[in-house]
């Protein structure tokens, strides 16, 4: 009965996470259905500033895991002590920090500028003042993903997605504004989730007493999880930016944005599995309990991802054709985009798992591979079609090196026990 309880209670965390992250991901896509009355140009730049939001969300993804981490292996008083020591010197360091880059945006302006091709500099200074809401945003995700309280969880990822598609419909339908219009709909969406997330943890932040900040030993656990997830989100999210300084000019990677905003979707889609499964594998681990949440996630995100596929080369086709004629280029490319999401979403749960382990080891290569993808990018982006398939080849790469340090038994000792 109690194995029975654990698989209904993930199974039923896992569908409410899918329910808030398609209603999430459903007013964000509604976002894209202004694609029809914004120039091309504009459109380009607007889901280029997306991706460049995912990047500056990289060290934010870190911080979401470690704290994911630690709030899950909490089981004395003490541990929770050391949990609010650590929020609230990290809230302190990641504004320093954003202070630091806002600093670097302010003195080099001139060249991102350009580099985005944007054409109104209001939607750059926008996305600067965004960054330390997309910095602590995560923060407060972990916090409430390693003390599974999922309920709240979704309802942050809801309440992002519905700000930022209401302003945006003010912006852009009553206003006229374009892609800094966009911008500020991000802004009020981040605004209203980071708020949800900072008022259920509000114990943490303000109440509760601290014990200080072992601010080495949290390094040395925030640096790999940085690294090894920030090497997930960079594959995801970079050909987007290749794509738009070589193939972008007068708006013309505007069909790839539009045909990447949906590839990437499965991802999102599946993404919840793994976020559910991180703390119970973490809590697992601290209690010395086994369980079988691996397997069950790796089964159901190859099912969904799959079906997501299909589905994706079906209906992407016919509204693209129905709503969006100006992107029909794209549509030959949807099934190769799509398909080259299926080894990275399985690839994420590999990773989830191995970072609950604290098997860090896998990092530095996932680093590699991620620097491996930026410089093909450089010499493959001749068209789409083969931009897409530099990002399948390094998608498979990823998966290969972290199924390699799932299941390769770690010393010789468990080689010869098989034998």
């Amino acid at each position: 009965m109690t194995e029975a309880f654990h698989k209904s209670t993930f199974f039923r965390q896992s569908g409410w996470m899918m329910i808030a992250t398609v209603m999430s991901g459903v007013f964000m896509a509604l976002i894209h259905g202004f694609a029809k009355v914004l120039p091309k140009q504009e459109y380009s730049a607007m889901g280029v500033l997306f991706q460049v939001l995912v990047w500056m969300q990289i060290p934010g993804i870190g911080l979401q895991m470690v704290f994911a981490q630690q709030a899950s292996a909490v089981v004395n008083p003490e541990q929770r002590r050391q949990l609010v020591g650590t929020v609230r010197a990290v809230l302190l360091w990641t504004f320093v920090i954003w202070l630091a880059m806002a600093v670097v945006a302010v003195l080099g302006h001139r060249t991102f500028i350009a580099a985005l091709k944007l054409s109104n500099p209001a939607a750059f200074w926008l996305t600067v003042v965004i960054g330390l809401a997309a910095v602590w945003f995560p923060i407060f995700q972990g916090l409430l993903q390693g003390r599974q309280n999922f309920l709240w969880l979704g309802w942050t990822a809801i309440f992002n997605g519905v700000g930022r598609f209401g302003i945006v419909v003010v912006v852009v339908t009553l206003l006229h504004g374009l892609a800094a219009g966009i911008m500020a709909g991000v802004l009020i969406g981040f605004i209203a989730a980071v708020s949800t997330g900072a008022w259920q943890n509000l114990d943490l932040i303000w109440k509760e007493t601290s014990a200080p900040f072992q601010a080495g030993a949290w390094l040395r656990r925030v640096l790999p999880l940085t690294l090894g997830c920030g090497a997930f989100q960079f594959l995801f999210s970079a050909d987007a930016i290749v794509v738009q300084n070589y193939l972008g000019a007068d708006g013309q990677a505007a069909p790839y944005v539009f045909g990447g905003t949906m590839a990437r979707a499965i991802i999102l889609l599946i993404a919840p599995l793994a976020a559910v499964m991180f703390p119970k594998l973490v809590h697992s681990a601290a209690r010395s309990q086994k369980t079988n949440l691996l397997g069950m996630t790796l089964l159901g995100t190859i099912i969904i991802g799959i079906l997501s596929v299909i589905g994706l080369s079906i209906v992407g086709p016919l509204l693209i054709k129905r709503f969006f004629p100006d992107f029909v280029s794209i549509i030959p490319l949807i099934p190769l985009f799509g398909a080259c999401m299926i080894p990275l979403a399985v690839a994420n749960v590999l990773l989830n798992n191995l970072m609950a382990h604290s098997r860090f080891k896998v990092a530095p290569f996932l680093v590699a591979t991620a620097v491996g993808y930026w410089i093909a990018l450089q010499h493959y982006h001749a068209d789409f079609k083969q931009v897409i398939q530099t990002f399948g080849i390094f998608s498979l790469i990823f998966l290969a090196i972290c199924a390699l340090f799932t299941w390769v038994p770690k010393d010789r000792s468990k080689i010869a026990a098989a034998e």
